[in-house]
């Protein structure tokens, strides 16, 4: 009896465990069964192995063999275990010395002609073959990249299982033909899902044109702080105002503003996108704040994560430290901006279904954007709406106070003049400008917060605000006299400390003072109070 024995990953979200790829061939009628819990397009990788390795000038071992993935009770989806199934059959018929096999795991597709694709999830995959000790991984030459990351590992990119049977049997490497001239690589096509282009408005990268500066924004004072305060700590930011106000241009140009990613944070989003298929391939590692901006029309599974079979990652996890953009957010459907509450609190999505619960990341810094009313007129300043009252009302009433709760920046765009837009021969601040003091508050908060799990003001829990990092004393009797109103939940107390604490890094104070608070207050309830509303006045 002949037996080998090698591993491969099964993903569950983002998460992996490493599989064992068993290999038996005993005497009898040649058959090939696979076995351990696997789904369609797994138990088709029989017909694709069997053509592969004939296609590579070696014999099918004409023997009953039994090919095993262990654990049995892991559910296993997906074609990326494809040659570790022709490596373990190979190994059983003595082509491959089995122990050269025992530790490497083994990740991609096979074609029939044995050319080796990419599968989405190699980061993840290859993280988890990492933690579980493996030192040693074999994945598609075009995917090699994006193993790498990982440290503490061995990467071997092969183009051809060809190519992988000589370097597991030490043997001459054969060089493979190279695709002709001008001719997409199909070798690549393996990395990205269909319908999951820019244009969807789904994509890692940031905002589709890296051009637009925050100087672009014509007037809006307010708004502009809102934005800079939002980034700095992290806040989540409502923006109202008429259609041409200027509320997509604010948005868009957020990602720009934020700080560049940690190595961590690139690991976790750059696994969330390559599990989605929207890896760039000219771009392994996301170091950028992604971008997400959905359709009104988004299902609920769409936002939060789902579909048929294994779940998915939806909006809130392809935003992962970085921006989710709802505009005309009235036209969302309540269930799906309901679904975004639990998300909101505790920075990831649980997905349960029939064939396991899959956890994914989803800590994002939200933008929510609405008209005030179906026309988009409406104000208190002016009389150009035709909506009636309740229509209005109703329309307003989309959005829960639950969600809104859970929104610590409020702001109405104003409608831009003829002499805000006359006035634009004296811009305002550049992003770089800003996103160099936010770049020094975050600074001021990770030093205030080192030693902690947080590492923005946004993610700290108010009971450890109120316990261990005080404001001046009587700074916050406005606030506490507006919870004592009802004005205020406990939890927009809370919100309105830590934006409070944002505001305080930016203009330089050890301690958010009476005018920090002020400013944080406003922003929370929409009510002026007085304060400066730039950043600039207060230092």
């Amino acid at each position: 009896m002949a037996f080998a024995r090698t591993c491969s990953v099964a993903l569950a979200g983002v998460d992996g465990v490493v599989v064992e790829v068993q290999a038996d061939l005993e005497p009898g009628v040649a058959a090939f069964t696979l076995v351990g819990l696997p789904d369609k397009s797994l138990t088709e990788s029989r017909d694709r192995v069997r053509a592969a390795v004939v296609n590579s000038g070696v014999q099918w071992p004409q023997k009953k063999l039994t090919v095993g993935l262990s654990p049995a009770s892991v559910p296993k989806s997906g074609s990326g275990f494809d040659i570790a199934v022709a490596a373990a059959v190979l190994g059983a018929a003595e082509r491959i010395d089995p122990r050269v096999l025992a530790d490497i795991v083994m990740i991609g597709e096979l074609g029939l002609d044995g050319r080796i694709r990419p599968v989405r999830g190699i980061l993840p995959a290859v993280l988890a073959a990492a933690d579980a000790g493996y030192e040693q991984v074999v994945v598609p030459e075009s995917a090699a990249a994006e193993a790498s990351l990982v440290p503490g590992v061995s990467v071997l990119g092969v183009r051809s299982l060809r190519q992988l049977i000589a370097v597991l049997a030490d043997e001459p490497v054969p060089d493979e033909e190279p695709e002709q001239q001008g001719r997409p690589d199909p070798l690549l096509s393996g990395l990205r899902a269909p319908g999951t282009g820019p244009a969807t408005g789904m994509h890692g990268a940031g905002p589709a044109d890296q051009d637009h500066d925050l100087a672009d924004v014509v007037g809006q004072p307010a708004a502009r702080t809102a934005v800079e305060i939002a980034a700095a700590g992290g806040h989540h930011l409502f923006l109202e105002g008429p259609p041409g106000a200027g509320k997509t241009m604010l948005a868009e140009r957020l990602p720009a503003i934020l700080p560049p990613l940690t190595r961590q944070e690139s690991l976790e989003v750059t696994a969330v996108h390559s599990v989605a298929g929207l890896l760039p391939m000219s771009r392994p590692l996301i170091d950028t704040a992604p971008y997400c901006a959905p359709h009104h029309s988004a299902t609920m599974q769409s936002l939060v994560g789902g579909g048929p079979g294994i779940a998915r990652p939806g909006a809130v996890s392809l935003s992962h430290r970085g921006v989710l953009f709802l505009d005309e957010t009235p036209e969302f459907s309540s269930q799906a901006l309901d679904a975004l509450r639990q998300p909101l609190e505790s920075g990831h999505v649980v997905i349960a279904r029939s064939a396991g619960v899959v956890r994914f990341p989803a800590r994002f810094l939200m933008v929510l954007a609405a008209n005030p009313c179906p026309c988009g007129r409406f104000s208190l300043k002016d009389q150009f709406c035709e909506c009636p009252p309740s229509v209005i009302r109703r329309y307003q009433a989309r959005l829960s106070g639950p969600l809104l709760d859970r929104v610590d920046l409020r702001v109405e765009v104003d409608r831009v003049t003829r002499a805000g837009l006359a006035a634009c021969g004296t811009p305002g601040e550049s992003t770089a400008t800003v996103a160099d003091r936010v770049r020094s508050a975050r600074e001021r908060a990770a030093a205030r917060l080192a030693g902690t799990p947080w590492r923005t003001n946004s993610e700290v829990p108010g009971r450890e605000l109120r316990r261990r990092w005080y404001a001046v004393p009587g700074a916050l009797d406005e606030a506490e006299h507006s919870l004592d109103r009802g004005a205020l939940t406990a939890r927009g107390l809370d919100r309105v400390l830590r934006v409070a604490w944002t505001v305080a890094d930016l203009v330089g104070h050890d301690r958010p003072d009476a005018g920090d608070v002020a400013l944080a207050l406003q922003l929370r309830t929409g009510v002026p109070r007085g304060t400066p509303m730039t950043i600039g006045a207060m230092t």
